[in-house]
C-alpha cells in the first residue's frame, strides 16, 4: 500500500446470534490485515465472550468503534454468522448495510437461499466461506475444517463427561478397569479429531466412513477401521465434500452397523452434507442394542441429526442411552475457534486484495466459487438454482 492509497476499512461487529461466543478477528490477525492495506474497526465488546478484551485489539493496531460506525464506514464486514446463519437477530443489521459493501462469513446460502437474496437486494457483495473449493490454495482459508477440528475434539469431552465409565484402562489395587470403547461414524476432519482425542484419553477406538480411502488415516491414528463391505460408489463431489447417498444404501448400512454400535460405549456421528438434511445412520433399534449408560454424540444435530432419536439442542435418554444433540459446538471453545476462524478469514481477505485495493478477480476459483451475491443479484449458480426451484414450487 502506498502513502497515497486509502486503507480498506474492515469492520468486525459483535456476533448477535444467540449463544454465539466467537469473533471474526483476533488481535493476532490485526497486523496481517493492516499490512494488507486495511484499517480495522472492532465493535466494543466483540471479543469478550471469547476471552479477548478491547485493549488487546487496540494494542495490535485495531480501533474500537460502535456498531453503527462499523456498518457506516466499513467497506468490508467480517462476521462469523452473516444474515443467512443468523436469520432472526441478523435482520436488524440489514438496513445498516450499504451498496457494494463486502460481507464475508458463514452464509447458509444452500440451506437459506432466500436470506442471501435479501442481502443481495441491499446491493451487498456476499462471500460464503463454507463454499470454499477444496483445493490446495484454499486450505489456509478452510473454515469448515477449522470448526470441524474444534467440534470433533469437544464431542469426545462431552461423551467422556456423560459416560458413567472412565475412558482409559486403569490398573488399580481394586482391579483392572477396562477402557471405554468409542465408535466414530464419519471420518472427515471432525471424525479424525474425535478419533485422535478419544485415543489420547485412552479409549479403544474404531471408525467407519462410506469412503474406503480414509482407512489409512484411521489406522494412522491407532484406531480400527470398520469395513461394512458396502458399495459406496462415488461418495464425494468434485469439491471434495460428502455426497448424499440413496436411501437403499443407507438402509443396508444401518443393517450391518447395528452389531458394531452395540459393542461400543460411545458413538460419535459426524456425517453432514452441505445444504441437506443429515442422513439417519443410527436408528432406535441400534440404540436399543447399546448397553445402559452408553452415549451417542450427534455432531450433525444442526442438520437434523444422524440418529433418529436426536433432539437438536437437547440431551435425551432413550432405552438407558444418553443421546446428545449439541448445537454450535465450536462456539463452546470460543478462544481457539475464533483464533482459527480469524486466520482463515484474514487469508481469504488477503486473496481479495491486490496492491492495497480490493480486486474481485472472477477468474480466481476461490472468488468465483464463494461469491454469492453482487450488484443487487444472487450470482452463484448453485444458489440461483435453489431460489428458482423454491419459486417454482411456491
Amino acid at each position: 500500500m502506498t502513502e497515497q492509497t486509502k486503507p480498506i476499512i474492515v469492520g468486525v461487529p459483535k456476533e448477535t446470534f444467540a449463544g454465539e461466543r466467537r469473533v471474526a478477528v483476533v488481535p493476532e490477525t490485526v497486523p496481517a490485515l493492516v499490512k494488507s492495506g486495511a484499517e480495522v474497526l472492532v465493535e466494543s465488546g466483540a471479543g469478550i465472550a471469547a476471552g479477548i478484551t478491547d485493549d488487546s485489539f487496540t494494542r495490535k493496531g485495531a480501533k474500537i468503534a460502535s456498531r453503527s460506525e462499523i456498518f457506516d464506514r466499513a467497506e468490508v464486514i467480517f462476521q462469523v454468522r452473516t444474515l443467512g446463519a443468523n436469520p432472526e437477530a441478523g435482520r436488524a443489521d440489514l438496513d445498516k448495510m450499504k451498496q457494494s459493501q463486502i460481507v464475508i462469513g458463514f452464509t447458509e446460502s444452500l440451506g437459506e437461499p432466500g436470506l442471501s437474496k435479501d442481502l443481495a437486494q441491499r446491493g451487498v457483495t456476499l462471500f460464503s466461506l463454507e463454499l470454499l473449493p477444496r483445493i490446495t490454495r484454499a486450505q489456509s482459508m478452510d473454515v469448515l475444517s477449522s470448526m470441524a477440528t474444534v467440534a470433533g475434539y469437544k464431542s469426545v469431552l462431552l461423551a467422556a463427561e456423560t459416560l458413567p465409565k472412565i475412558f482409559p484402562m486403569f490398573m488399580t489395587a481394586a482391579g483392572t478397569i477396562a477402557p471405554a470403547r468409542v465408535f466414530v461414524i464419519g471420518v472427515g476432519v471432525a471424525g479424525l479429531q474425535a478419533i485422535a482425542t478419544a485415543k489420547r484419553l485412552g479409549a479403544v477406538v474404531s471408525a467407519y466412513d462410506i469412503r474406503p480411502a480414509v482407512k489409512d488415516q484411521v489406522l494412522s491414528l491407532g484406531a480400527k477401521f470398520v469395513e461394512l463391505e458396502l458399495e459406496a460408489g462415488d461418495a464425494e463431489d468434485k469439491g471434495g465434500y460428502a455426497k448424499a447417498m440413496d436411501e437403499e444404501f443407507y438402509k443396508k448400512q444401518r443393517e450391518v452397523m447395528t452389531k458394531v454400535v452395540a459393542e461400543n460405549d460411545v458413538v460419535i456421528t459426524t456425517a453432514a452434507v452441505p445444504g441437506k438434511k443429515a442422513p439417519i445412520l443410527v436408528t432406535e433399534e441400534m440404540v436399543k442394542g447399546m448397553s445402559p449408560g452408553s452415549v451417542v454424540v450427534d455432531l450433525a444435530a444442526e442438520r437434523g441429526g444422524n440418529c433418529d432419536l436426536t433432539k437438536p439442542g437437547e440431551t435425551v435418554e432413550v432405552h438407558g442411552v444418553s443421546i446428545l444433540g449439541p448445537l454450535n459446538v465450536p462456539s463452546t471453545v470460543p478462544y481457539h475457534a475464533s483464533q482459527m476462524y480469524a486466520k482463515n478469514i484474514t487469508t481469504f481477505f488477503q486473496n481479495l486484495v491486490k496492491d492495497g485495493a480490493i480486486d474481485l478477480n472472477m477468474e480466481d476459483e476461490i472468488i468465483k466459487d464463494t461469491m454469492v451475491a453482487k450488484g443487487g443479484e444472487v450470482v452463484l449458480p448453485r444458489v440461483r438454482e435453489l431460489l428458482e426451484a423454491s419459486h417454482a414450487g411456491a
